[in-house]
């Protein structure tokens, strides 16, 4: 008897966009960076423990946390855009 096997890649492609250059961070020194917990069971400890390292090793001048209401569905527009405002990076996790 023959098995198959199916993998699936689930990531889209990315799409070139007319005119964009790559995007870079000049490292960490004075930036803001932003975590968007997904509420998902311990990420917001893994949080805490990040933004501790980011400003005592990293330099960093400032540590935003914004979580969303549950994991299954995507952050609210005010909240991306409040802060894709304030921060220089902003990093999405998971936890469990």
């Amino acid at each position: 008897m023959t098995a198959n096997t199916v993998i699936l890649n689930p990531s889209a492609p990315r799409l070139p966009s007319a005119g964009s250059k790559p995007w870079h961070l000049e490292g960490l020194r004075g930036k803001v960076i932003g975590f968007i917990d997904n509420a998902k069971p311990n990420f917001n400890h893994l949080v805490d423990e990040l933004a501790e390292v980011l400003v005592a090793r990293h330099g960093v001048a400032r540590v935003v946390k914004k979580r969303k209401r549950a994991a299954s569905i995507p952050a609210e527009k005010a909240m991306l855009e409040a802060v894709a405002a304030q921060c220089d990076l902003v990093i999405t996790g998971s936890g469990d």
